[in-house]
């Protein structure tokens, strides 16, 4: 009854001086919006963040001020790992191990101009001796991750943005319990944002079993307390230090074809075995070291593998890092480009530098083609592609439209002896707000399995053509733009 009465007291003050307060309020966030505005023209890394930031600051203050200090700020305070040079503890385990993977290190003959490139995006250079297989959806990518998890004999580590409560799910949780029976030890790692609707007895489970699985924590520390913007979109797998799988395919059953509107669901994995496999195990060593301050015992002893070997290496590029490392290591390989470069994603948002590379690449005569799903997740997304899209399209730059459900892959064909397959996609969340994991190939055998994967997929898509997008009306080109402009808040 006191708190009732309380609670009245309070109404009938605020109503009362509502005269005051409101005008206060609107003062105070009117302040709010100039000074945050102004902290962004500053601090947004591009010109089109920092001028949509500005004007819904100014304009809408009341509802922007928040987001802007929740969604906003584009560098992740505190990630302190080896790549920023201010972590011991890492810096000390990348020089116990450095000496065995340079043994692997590919020698700059090969391909200069390319190593140099990216070797300066990656923490471990170029590494000759891996085996690289391509794992085409969700039922041969979990066949093979499971199977290599029943073989660990030491250890298995896990990162995945998605973890789903579902049947894949529990299979996978199942497994991992079985192995902490075993002795095995397994480390896993999921983003909070992502993995929101997992539920509590699915950890708590595993947890009792021994599992050591844990929240990227990407709000830890004063500094990131209202940062819910940086995501770990890592999909990781490692067994032992000799095996690991990365690519687009998260833990759930739509990635098994089981979406009741997104179904068949496209996606591709790689599975490494050899040194690279040491880059992939740093990636997750350092993201663990974030959220739980603690160095991992792992296998850090690189083993060539026997066979069918091929030239990686591992680009793992996120908000802490001094430079903008995803942006960089696409425009990299749309540069080396000389008479194919094929990409796949499912979200299409580029920077206008990239664009401008894209269509660099077609006028110079390269065989350009961007494949994007016709069945979307996100229907904002899909809005903002076509402004790149219209710019790009009468430069020679080609777009299919993937017809058989949603295409999900990652992937980049570069001439007859580059790709990349990866988790990044072609938005300004990869290129600035996520945490992304990349495997680029040197190599003909592997690029020659790509490029057969892709024209199958070619084979299921619709072509853009330059009349279709002449069809389209004020009303659709206006939404566009207005989509674009407001990209960097997505």
């Amino acid at each position: 009854m006191d708190i009732l009465a309380l609670s009245n007291d309070i109404i009938t003050w605020l109503a009362r001086h509502a005269q005051i307060i409101a005008p206060a309020l609107a003062l105070l966030f009117a302040t709010l919006g100039i000074l945050s505005a102004l902290e962004a023209i500053m601090k947004t890394r591009t010109a089109q963040g920092a001028v949509a930031w500005a004007i819904v600051l100014i304009t809408v203050p009341p509802l922007f001020v928040p987001l802007y200090w929740i969604f906003g700020r584009r560098k992740f305070r505190g990630y302190a790992i080896a790549k920023g040079g201010s972590t011991r503890e890492i810096d000390q385990l990348i020089t116990s191990f450095e000496n065995n993977y340079r043994a692997h290190q590919l020698s700059a003959q090969s391909n200069e101009k390319l190593l140099n490139s990216l070797n300066s995006l990656c923490t471990l250079p170029f590494s000759r001796g891996n085996q690289a297989r391509l794992l085409i959806d969700g039922d041969a990518a979990f066949s093979d991750i499971f199977d290599h998890i029943r073989r660990a004999r030491h250890y298995v580590l896990l990162e995945f943005y998605i973890v789903r409560d579902d049947e894949i799910g529990r299979t996978l949780a199942q497994l991992l319990i079985e192995k902490c029976r075993q002795g095995v030890a397994v480390h896993f790692l999921y983003d909070e944002i992502g993995s929101l609707k997992l539920s509590r007895a699915y950890i708590q489970n595993l947890r009792q079993a021994g599992v050591e699985i844990h929240p990227f924590n990407s709000t830890k520390g004063l500094g990131n307390r209202l940062q819910l913007n940086f995501r770990n979109h890592r999909k990781i797998v490692v067994c032992d230090g000799h095996y690991c799988v990365i690519g687009g395919m998260n833990i759930g059953d739509e990635y098994r074809h089981r979406h009741r509107r997104l179904s068949p669901w496209r996606d591709t994995g790689l599975a490494i075995n050899g040194p690279a496999v040491q880059a992939v195990q740093l990636a997750f060593a350092e993201d663990w070291y974030w959220a739980r301050e603690q160095v991992l015992t792992l296998n850090w002893n690189a083993v060539a593998a026997a066979e069918n070997t091929q030239d990686i290496a591992i680009m793992s590029s996120g908000p802490a890092d001094s430079v903008e490392t995803c942006a960089l290591y696409f425009q990299t390989l749309i540069h080396q480009a000389r008479h194919r470069l094929w990409i796949v994603s499912p979200y299409f948002v580029p920077d206008p530098p990239i664009v401008q590379a894209l269509q660099l690449a077609a006028l110079r005569g390269v065989d350009v083609r961007i494949m994007l799903p016709e069945l979307v997740d996100k229907q904002i997304i899909k809005l903002s592609s076509y402004t790149a899209i219209k710019e790009s399209l009468p430069h020679g730059v080609q777009f299919y439209y993937y017809q058989r459900g949603f295409l999900h892959q990652k992937v980049l064909l570069v001439d007859d002896d580059i790709s990349a397959v990866g988790t990044a996609n072609l938005d300004n969340r990869s290129l600035r707000l996520n945490f992304e994991i990349c495997a680029v190939i040197h190599g003909q055998q592997c690029n020659q399995e790509i490029a057969r994967m892709l024209e199958g997929d070619f084979a299921h898509c619709r072509q853009l053509l330059p009349v279709d997008v002449a069809k389209w009306g004020l009303g659709r080109r206006l939404l566009s733009r207005c989509a674009y402009l407001f990209a960097p808040l997505q």
